[in-house]
């Protein structure tokens, strides 16, 4: 899989969301959407960019934007960090990988010198038609609300 750039077709997809609720990316059509994947809830890193997209939401859908952010979680997980933290936007189930395998952010990763697939932080800006606008791989918890809020804003 190629990474994603400004200008290509985002990946549509079909999911649920925390709530149970089909979520896919055409139905958001001129909307746009700041997608970010994440490797799991309630850790260091996930917390503090899931707080940074949280504070930075009014920002964020003054320029007709929404958030979804997007980790490998169960319901009943990503609802209880929803409700933890005080997220005003929904968490999307992504089980089997298949949204993150789309984006190329389903990588293979090292810890203590063991090798994993997991998600590698990202996140990607949508337009309103459908396309890239920025897309961030690799990105820093604490950086990633801000810098898609500098696109939208751009």
């Amino acid at each position: 899989m190629a990474e994603l750039k400004v200008g290509d077709t985002a990946p549509d997809f079909d999911t649920l969301n925390d709530a149970g609720e089909r979520v896919r990316l055409s139905d958001l059509r001129r909307k746009r959407v700041v997608l970010y994947f994440y490797p799991k809830d309630n850790t260091t890193g996930c917390t503090a960019q899931a707080c940074a997209f949280r504070d930075s939401y009014p920002q964020i859908t003054d320029q007709n934007a929404i958030v979804l952010g997007v980790s490998p979680d169960s319901a009943k997980s990503h609802q209880s960090f929803r409700t933890k933290h005080d997220l005003p936007f929904p968490l999307l189930l992504d089980p089997e990988h298949k949204i993150a395998e789309a984006y190329d952010v389903w990588r293979e990763k090292s810890m203590y010198g063991r090798k994993y697939m997991g998600i590698l932080r990202s996140h990607f800006v949508i337009d309103e038609e459908g396309r890239i606008a920025d897309a961030k791989y690799n990105v820093k918890a604490a950086d990633s609300a801000r810098l898609s809020l500098a696109t939208l804003e751009a």
